[in-house]
């Protein structure tokens, strides 16, 4: 499909959905952002960049078809860390089912998913997203499924985050234990590509990863792009079971099992995304935002 889409995207105002806004708007597409709080001021900001700015919410159907009406695509992401891993099924059906209900007239429906979610893996937050892809399967709407892998950016979320502040990266995982990881600017770059070459994605499901590389590795490359040194602890799995246990349960799987995107494959197919190696990415962070101590490497 080529010439200038209209475009609905969910999530506008957070990491991944304001990735794909720019990424779109810079390939000259018209941008409709569905947002609850259109008074915001992630919202007047997208205004401000010409974006058409729609107020839905995911608990409204009704609202969720009249955002969608007249649009080519539907770009449609849910998160379970805001009200849990059931409330993201069910808002993640009702924007399928906006998406398809007659007289929308939704060509493609770009779902992201995560990785590994179609396998069984019993992680609250994986299986929650595969509930809606398997709502998407039964829709009959024309769909894609972009499947990422664990985020770089969770380095920079409070997490992780405030342990780098104290020099450390405590992940549940053994320092050997290699990662799959992708920066969500290549997310949004690899889904503009599928939503301008829908006929070439239509149907298919799609793990993505920009990198693997153990998770001492990381720690390595941060204290490189930092300046200051930080290093990685294994912590127990019952550590991270007693704060949370979808969490735990993710790591678990990591160590057992883990991701398998083409890493090689895929920026062999695609090499119009930057795909980022881990140490790039760390490079181009402002680490000073983050209070690491002023210990030399």
């Amino acid at each position: 499909m080529s010439g200038k889409l209209n475009v609905l995207v969910t999530g506008a105002t957070g990491k991944q959905g304001g990735h794909l806004v720019r990424a779109l708007l810079g390939r000259g597409h018209s941008i409709r952002a569905l947002t609850r709080k259109p008074e915001s001021a992630g919202a007047a900001a997208l205004a401000a960049r010409g974006v058409t700015i729609v107020t839905g919410d995911f608990e409204d159907q009704g609202s969720l078809e009249r955002a969608a009406r007249g649009v080519d695509t539907v770009f449609a992401m849910s998160t379970p860390f805001e009200r849990g891993a059931q409330t993201e099924t069910r808002e993640g059906i009702n924007i399928v089912r906006a998406a398809s209900a007659a007289g929308v007239g939704v060509s493609h429906l770009v779902y992201s998913s995560v990785a590994g979610a179609d396998r069984a893996t019993g992680i609250p937050h994986f299986d929650s997203k595969f509930e809606v892809e398997k709502e998407i399967r039964r829709s009959g709407v024309p769909f894609t499924i972009v499947a990422p892998v664990f985020f770089m950016e969770n380095f920079l979320a409070d997490w992780l985050a405030a342990g780098i502040a104290k020099g450390s990266i405590a992940m549940a995982l053994p320092a050997t234990r290699r990662l799959q990881q992708i920066a969500v600017a290549d997310i949004a770059q690899f889904t503009a590509l599928v939503i301008e070459r829908r006929e070439s994605f239509l149907g298919k499901r799609i793990d993505i990863a920009s990198d693997e590389l153990t998770v001492a590795t990381a720690a390595a490359a941060i204290s490189e792009a930092s300046g200051q040194h930080i290093e990685y602890t294994a912590l127990p799995i019952d550590a991270v079971r007693q704060w949370n246990d979808d969490l735990a349960r993710m790591f678990e799987w990591f160590a057992r099992v883990g991701y398998d995107a083409d890493v090689v494959g895929l920026r062999w197919l695609y090499p119009e995304v930057d795909w980022h190696r881990f140490s790039n990415w760390a490079r181009e962070q402002d680490w000073s935002t983050i209070a690491i101590p002023a210990t030399p490497v």
